[in-house]
């Protein structure tokens, strides 16, 4: 049942990251999302009978780990704007782990394996592969930019989440604390940019919006689940699937992956299988 729950919730994160990349202003749809999944994850942290946050430093934690979800959903949607979906995600994901792995070893003092090291190596060619020029010969380079930036911030949350739970926060009261220090940035980033008769509101976008906000705040509740029940090394691992999902949804939006493109992303998600082993 851990490995169904984790897988599903792999999908679900790429499925709601595809569904960002088909909106026609993905910097103004992500407000939307974001805001709807504030209000599932506040729902779902009020109705939780455990505190939130045991210790302050677990509030602190949550705090930053929100400021790198804002910069997260900033640079994805604008990595969207700019880039083919199959790309932007396998960078995101695939640079977040080659970037967690020594910073986990130098900051948290995790040990450093053999397999993690093969695996951090197999990502980082997957990466290669996956931006070479042949491959985004036709993607602007701001667009890499902004999925390297993605990257970092995927990586910041990551580290910042493993320390709020170690310090006494209770994932639910987490997640909304990240996401409400999250959505004001992702507001601002829209200032000067776009004006609200610009923006197209339509009953049909609310609703791909809700239903993006949902599976936003799914899978990362199906993420929690899992690494409870299966722990974190399995979790890690059948959790970044979901590059080999992205590539498959890819095509359901009309990209066409070459294979140095699709080896690449086969080779990163080994490279994460990698680093579940012990």
């Amino acid at each position: 049942m851990p490995v169904l729950v984790l897988v599903t919730s792999a999908f679900v994160h790429a499925l709601w990251n595809a569904l960002l990349k088909r909106e026609r202003e993905p910097q103004v749809a992500v407000a939307g999302v974001l805001s709807f999944a504030l209000v599932i994850a506040a729902v779902t942290a009020l109705v939780s009978a455990r505190p939130g946050f045991e210790t302050s430093a677990a509030l602190g934690w949550g705090v930053a780990a929100g400021v790198f979800e804002g910069v997260y959903f900033v640079t994805l949607a604008a990595a969207l704007a700019r880039a083919d979906y199959g790309i932007v995600y396998t960078v995101a994901r695939g640079g977040a782990m080659l970037l967690v792995w020594p910073l986990s070893a130098l900051l948290l003092r995790e040990p450093v394996t053999a397999p993690g090291a093969l695996g951090a190596c197999l990502v980082g060619v997957g990466l290669a592969l996956t931006t070479a020029h042949p491959v985004v010969r036709s993607v602007s380079r701001s667009g890499l930019a902004y999925a390297a930036a993605c990257a970092g911030s995927v990586a910041g949350y990551h580290l910042c989440y493993d320390r709020a739970l170690h310090a006494g926060a209770h994932p639910t009261a987490l997640f909304a604390v990240a996401l409400a220090v999250a959505l004001p940035m992702v507001l601002a980033s829209l200032r000067g940019r776009v004006t609200l008769h610009e923006v197209r509101f339509s009953a049909r976008a609310a609703l791909r919006w809700v239903f993006a906000g949902l599976l936003c705040s799914a899978s990362f509740l199906l993420f929690l689940t899992g690494l409870a029940a299966a722990g974190a090394g399995v979790a890690l691992t059948l959790r970044n699937t979901s590059i080999v999902f992205a590539q498959g949804l890819s095509l359901a939006l009309g990209e066409r992956p070459t294979r140095m493109q699709v080896t690449g992303a086969v080779l990163v998600a080994a490279g994460a299988a990698l680093f579940g082993v012990k």
